[in-house]
C-alpha cells in the first residue's frame, strides 16, 4: 500500500527532483532550457516524467498529478468475485431441451426387425 502526503509541499519533499533537457518539437526554446522533470518517489520507488510542456514548473505539477495516479492505480484492489448459481428452473429447462431432442434422435433411427 502506497500512502501519499495530501498536499504538494510535503509530497515534493518526499522526493528526488531532476530536471533534464526535453527532446520533440518545440525548436529551440526545448533544446536550450531544463524544462522536462523527473520525479522519484524516494518512500516507494514510484519514478514519473514529464516533458510535455514549455514551463518547467507546469512540468512538476503534472509530475505529481502521474505521482498519485500511478499510486492509485498500484493500490487498487478489485472486489472479490461472488460466483452465481444458475437457477433451479434453467436447469429443469435445459434437461427437458434435452431429452426433446433424445426422442428427436431416436425417431430417425432405423426400425428394428421385430417393429
Amino acid at each position: 500500500m502506497i500512502r501519499l502526503p495530501e498536499s504538494d509541499e510535503d509530497l515534493l519533499r518526499e522526493c528526488a527532483l531532476e530536471t533534464f533537457r526535453a527532446r520533440g518539437p518545440g525548436g529551440q526554446h526545448v533544446n536550450k532550457t531544463e524544462s522536462g522533470v523527473r520525479l522519484r518517489h524516494l518512500p516507494s520507488g514510484l519514478v514519473v516524467t514529464s516533458q510535455q510542456e514549455r514551463s518547467q514548473h507546469r512540468n512538476k505539477a503534472l509530475c505529481l498529478r502521474k505521482l498519485r495516479a500511478k499510486a492509485a492505480e498500484l493500490n487498487y484492489r478489485a472486489p472479490a468475485r461472488v460466483p452465481t448459481r444458475v437457477p433451479q428452473s434453467a436447469k429443469n429447462r435445459t434437461l427437458e431441451a434435452k431429452a426433446r431432442r433424445a426422442r428427436l434422435k431416436r425417431l430417425r433411427a432405423k426400425p428394428t426387425a421385430d417393429e
